[in-house]
């Protein structure tokens, strides 16, 4: 089961330095080439989406199920086991959300960015004009 929350932590990771990168200044030919890059990468990797809402469905499916450990009758070692096991599902949405977020953030900045282009575009030729 961990083998999917790593591929999610390597795809927020991945999705974080991509931001970061958009966000960063630049000259404007690297710019356009690195949006124009990005987008084209967008439409295949909309599969983190489903992805991580499965993810939390599956984190609330276990969270409903999930033994309660809070009386007397339970030993150090299950109160234990069971605080662990709450704070696993605690990150593992926060990455979820995250991955979500991320993706979102990717998504307007390149658009943003090319509805920057196409105005200029305009401006440029209504300058010529």
């Amino acid at each position: 089961m961990a083998l999917q929350w790593m591929i999610l932590t390597y795809v927020v990771a991945a999705e974080a330095a991509i931001a970061t990168l958009l966000t960063l200044p630049s000259p404007k030919a690297i710019k356009s080439r690195f949006v124009s890059l990005i987008s084209l990468a967008l439409q295949p990797s909309l599969f983190i989406i489903p992805f991580a809402g499965f993810q939390l469905l599956d984190i609330y499916w276990k969270n409903e199920h999930r033994l309660m450990c809070t009386g007397e009758i339970c030993t150090a070692a299950e109160r234990d086991r069971y605080e662990r096991s709450i704070y696993k599902a605690q990150r593992n949405a926060i990455l979820c959300v995250a991955a979500c977020l991320l993706y979102w953030c990717i998504y307007r900045v390149c658009k943003y960015y090319k509805e920057i282009q196409s105005v200029e575009e305009v401006e440029k030729r209504l300058k010529d004009e």
